[in-house]
């Protein structure tokens, strides 16, 4: 009375063969689980299983006719609902489909039919015995390490490709800024079109869902691009000591001085950029950087508002901190804060800063208070204002 068939129609499925290793009497009991849990991982893992959302959906109607919230071998784990009950908890499907998608769960090894003499399905006590017909759900328990072990593979490689599309992003944002740079003296360049085309392409394939491979060939290409413009726009990678740029930031006292400023410190800032430092709005302020000037045809051709505002031409860093003094008491910074960023920062980052600050002053509250949570940043090393100007190029284009 008690016997239950492996399956009515054949030996050959993938459920067959956990039914065996089930009544194998070297077959480890596992320990009871949260069925929500394995269907959990199931889901992450579902392509590697050959499922789709649709076979998911079915099997969490059966999970639901389950009464516990544990998957126990030592209890009943055969659930015996009518179809039309299975249709319902899948949210309405149609019984023809419910049972194409109940064939591939079987096939596949997630669910055994314990089918009745007369094939319908029901749960009746003989002699104070319980006997179901219907489906086991213990294919689930005894599969559960294989699912969780998928699924966490599959969290794996999803964060490796996340990482690969934010690497890719990050390195095409950077091209496309030193291609804007590259272009105010190289416009007519052949060299300037190839990579244009590249940084295009890149942004027409990030629209798709890209494997890891694919995406670790966008990221060479741009490597070698960002390289390229690099070289192109004639930054040097060698970079000076923080201590000897921090020095001569605060020695700038002549004309002459300040133009060696733009030509030593440019090309160590547009090598960092060209590195990959280049982040969303306001993260020079969140990273520790070395605190150097970018280049003054940069902060001039991205910060436009401050020329709109003084009467004169701006031509040197000179002329950019002196537009910077006469615009400044418009803004509401008071001179106490003023003196403070110009003492700590050096006049010409402070005269970037404030450049910066006015391109986007509408989405600034309090203008003294920001200022100062700069100068408090540039104090502990961590304020770079080129990455202050690189983050207004989208808004520049």
């Amino acid at each position: 009375m008690g016997y239950h068939p492996i399956t009515p129609f054949g030996r050959t499925t993938e459920s067959v063969r956990i039914a065996l290793e089930q009544r194998s009497p070297h077959a480890p009991a596992p320990c009871p689980l949260d069925k929500w849990q394995i269907l959990r991982d199931l889901t992450e893992a579902r392509t590697n299983f050959g499922l789709s959302d649709r076979d998911l959906t079915v099997l969490q109607a059966l999970l639901s006719c389950h009464p516990d919230t544990r998957l126990d071998a030592s209890g009943p784990l055969i659930v015996h609902p009518s179809n039309e009950t299975i249709c319902a908890r899948a949210n309405g499907m149609p019984c023809s489909t419910m049972r194409r998608h109940l064939a591939k769960l079987v096939s596949e090894g997630f669910l055994i039919r314990r089918d009745s003499p007369n094939g319908k399905r029901y749960a009746r006590r003989v002699a104070g015995t319980k006997i179901s017909f219907g489906f086991d759900l213990s294919p689930m328990l005894h599969r559960s390490a294989e699912i969780a072990q998928a699924a966490e593979r599959c969290r794996t490689e999803a964060a490796e490709r996340a990482a690969l599309r934010q690497t890719v992003s990050l390195l095409r944002r950077d091209l496309l800024a030193l291609l804007d740079m590259a272009k105010i003296d190289h416009r007519d360049s052949p060299e300037l079109d190839q990579l244009a085309d590249l940084a295009a392409a890149t942004t027409k394939a990030m629209r798709r869902k890209l494997d890891a491979a694919t995406l670790s060939r966008i990221e060479a290409a741009l490597r070698a691009a960002v390289g390229t413009m690099t070289r192109f726009v004639g930054c040097d990678t060698a970079c000076p000591s923080t201590n000897d740029a921090r020095n001569e930031q605060h020695q700038q006292s002549s004309t002459k001085e300040s133009q060696d400023s733009e030509s030593t410190q440019a090309p160590c800032a547009m090598a960092q950029f060209a590195n990959g430092v280049s982040k969303h709005d306001e993260s020079w302020i969140a990273e520790k950087a070395t605190p150097t000037l970018p280049p003054l045809r940069l902060v001039l051709g991205t910060c436009t508002e401050i020329a709109v505002f003084n009467p004169e031409p701006i031509t040197d860093w000179k002329g950019l901190v002196r537009a910077a003094d006469r615009i400044r008491p418009m803004s509401g910074i008071s001179d106490a804060v003023w003196h403070e960023a110009k003492s700590v920062m050096g006049a010409e980052q402070a005269a970037t800063a404030f450049g910066a600050m006015l391109q986007r002053f509408s989405a600034i509250r309090n203008p003294g208070g920001y200022l100062r949570s700069l100068v408090a940043k540039a104090r502990e090393g961590a304020f770079s204002p080129i990455r202050m100007v690189m983050a207004l190029q989208p808004r520049a284009r």
